[in-house]
Formats: C-alpha cells, structure tokens, sequence
C-alpha cells in the first residue's frame, strides 16, 4: 500500500495589500494541484491531509468552488482524501456548517473527527459516508484514525486517545506539533507526551507548524511525521524544505520518503546600512546589499522578499521613504509582494557626545507599553499586550489576515 501524507496547504491566502494578490492566492492552488496529480500518477491508496486545508476558517465562496475543482480529478480516480481540521480551519462560531464538513458531505474528503463520551473519553465511530462524519476509516486492513486541532493541552488527552482504540494496523492523523522540533510555539506537547502513542499506532500523521520532522520513540524507533507546509506561508519558512512524504507500507513496515515541491520563491534578509551619511548613501547601499544578497536562481517567478533595514544612520530614518525603496526593489528584484522594516536609529552628536534617539519601532512599543500600564486591570502584563497590539497591527496592515485569524490570536491559540 501507497499513500501520500500532506499537510497545512493554506488555500486562500494571499496578500490583499499587494498587486500580486491575485497571483499570490494561486500558489496554494497550484501547489495542491501538483500533489494531486502526483497521487493520481503514483495510484497511491489514499492521500492523507494533515489538518490547516485552508487558511481561515471562513473561506470565501469562490476558494471553496476552486478546491472543488482542484480536488475533482482525486475524486474521478477514486482516491479517498482523508483529512482532519487544523487550527486555521476552525470555526470559532459554530453557528453552521463548515467548509470542511461540506466537502466530506460532498465527498471531496473524509473528515475524520472523534465523538466525546460523558466521562470526557474519545470515541471514534466509523466513517458514515452519506453524514461525511466519523472518527475512523478502514482502507485495505489500515485502521485510520482522525483527531483535529485541539490545543495546547493535546499531551493530557494521549491516554484517553489510545484507550478508544482496540483495532491493530493504526495510523492516526493528528494536527498538533511536538516540541523541540515545531518551529511554532502554540499548540504542541511534549515529546515524552507523545511517545505513548507509538504503541497504539504505528505511524502518526502530524500536521501544524510548516517545518518537516520525524520523531522518533527513545528506542529510536521512528513513529511520527511532520511533512511541514508543501508551500511557503509565512516570511522565516525558506530556510525549511517544502514537501510531503510518500509512504509505502509492506509487511507493516512503513518506508517514508520526502518528496520535494517547487514553492515560490523567498527571501528574509537583514540590510546593514550603519553610518549612512543621508539617505542617497543609503539607498545605493541598500540597492547594492539587495542585489548581493538574493540567491541565484533559474526560477522565473517573483520572489517574495522581506527586507529588516538596521544600524545607526546621520539622518531621519523617515528620510528613507517605502515609496522609493520600492522602486529600487522593482528595478533589481521585481518582488511579486515585499515587506520592509525599519529598524534604523538616528545617531547625532551634541557637545561631542553621541546620542542615539529610538527607532520608529522602539518609540512605537514605548508608547503602547505605557498607555497599557495605565490601567489596574493590565499592569504586570504591559510587555506581552505591546507585542500583541504591535503584532495585530502588522498582520492587517499586510493584508494577509481574516477575522477567525485575529480571533485565534485573541484566544492564545492562533499563530
């Protein structure tokens, strides 16, 4: 038996703010397109989706008729698609269906999702086709057994997790990270949590967090698999191989091989521009520090840049306008979406001392630290509601970001 395990594919993002949105939001697509054929090619027996199908939770109609669309030819060969939800496919208000329980109801994926006892126990009834609901699926002797998204306090419920489970030949399909090697830092649990799993299940299908890992039981025997995100999502993701695993299982034994993808390209740098004189020094050196610093490549598509400007600068930061670095990044680099931040500071000399006043972002968060602590009800927690503030400001202003996101953000459970 053959199988592929994906997983976080974030269909419908894009960044609103820029003029390659449109672009932008067929990544993902195209991304999911090529596992699928590739699944089709290969006549695996099922392909597994590891949670975080799409970016938010409240898609809008026009990404849920396109994944129809990209999903059809894995529906016309007969190649179920079983999946779980991951944080980002969440709905926080719970008021209707979901798009994720439309396409198990259509038949586009089998969403695998536990009931709960009365004791607080797990049960996984069997896949009820026409419902598009059940915890476990059966394919050619493989018990597959699905568990979404259900937060940081996932290492408790691993005891009552294997307890539900009396089948042999268990896989199980679970959207949590494992700490130590997650680069997220929300919604994991300990690797000693983890490790009772490996003797209910012999092969885990991680999901969250967009690095590819392999966890191993203190005997060093392989049990859990991350595949990480087949396409970049978030600015830090390209120093991780992007991929998915294509799994052979023979004599119970599961072979895993990484199978890379073609993500567009990225490029996060930092832009040293210490003692510029004024702001035309610091251009020419910022167009000439860009220019060095971006891979050589044969791939044609625009990259995706974010761009960090330090050092201690003789004139106003403000001086080096977003407007102009533009223009220079579109001459050199013609960057399909770029993000600049400013961390320069402003060096003057007064009386023959030095003085170095604050950069925009530091007087930004000085400011938010202390209007917080004016208030009883928040002091003691002015630093952790700064980087909050701070960090929801720089999520809207990207255009990258739907309400359940900020919601999540809100609740501690987003990332």
């Amino acid at each position: 038996m053959r199988f592929i395990h994906t997983s976080d594919i974030h269909l419908g993002k894009t960044y609103r703010t820029s003029t390659g949105e449109a672009e932008r939001y067929e990544d993902f697509f195209i991304c999911l397109a090529g596992i699928v054929t590739d699944a089709i090619e290969a006549k695996v027996g099922f392909v597994l989706i590891g949670g975080d199908l799409f970016h938010v939770g409240q898609i809008l109609p026009k990404t849920f008729a396109k994944t129809i669309e990209t999903l059809q030819p894995l529906k016309d060969a007969n190649i179920p698609c079983i999946a779980i939800e991951g944080n980002h496919d969440w709905i926080h208000r719970r008021d209707s269906i979901s798009w994720m329980e439309a396409l198990s109801q259509m038949g586009y994926i089998c969403l695998l999702r536990p009931s709960r006892t009365e004791e607080g126990g797990y049960r996984f009834d069997p896949f009820n086709t026409e419902a598009g609901m059940g915890g476990h699926i059966e394919i050619e002797g493989l018990n597959i057994y699905g568990l979404g998204y259900i937060g940081a306090q996932a290492g408790n419920h691993v005891e009552r997790i294997c307890d539900a489970v009396s089948t042999e030949n268990n896989l199980l399909l679970f959207h949590v990270g494992i700490w130590s090697y997650s680069p997220v830092e929300i919604g994991n649990m300990k690797p000693e949590d983890s490790h009772p799993l490996a003797e209910t299940f012999d092969y885990v299908a991680l999901g969250h967090g967009h690095k590819p890992y392999i966890v191993a039981t203190p005997e060093g025997r392989d049990y859990a698999y991350n595949p990480g995100s087949p396409e970049q999502v978030n600015f830090g993701e390209q120093k991780y191989d992007k991929g998915y695993y294509f799994v052979t299982l023979n004599d119970g034994e599961f072979t895993v091989d990484f199978k890379t993808t073609s993500p567009r390209p990225m490029t996060v740098t930092t832009i040293d521009l210490d003692e510029a004189e004024d702001a035309n020094e610091a251009l020419l050196r910022f167009v000439e520090q860009v220019k060095a610093k971006l891979p050589e490549t044969e791939d044609k598509r625009q990259p995706l840049l974010e761009l960090k400007l330090i050092g201690r600068v003789k004139f106003h930061p403000f001086e080096l306008g977003r407007e102009q670095l533009g223009i220079a990044l579109e001459e050199i680099a013609r960057p399909l979406h770029v993000e600049i931040k400013n961390h320069l500071s402003l060096v003057t000399h007064t009386g023959g001392e030095e003085t170095v006043k604050k950069s925009l972002a530091e007087i930004e968060y000085d400011v938010l630290k202390e209007l917080i602590g004016t208030s009883s009800e928040y002091q003691g927690r002015e630093e952790e509601l700064s980087r909050l503030s701070l960090q929801i400001r720089d999520l809207i202003l990207r255009g990258d970001v739907e309400a359940d996101e900020l919601l999540g953000l809100l609740d501690g459970e987003g990332h």
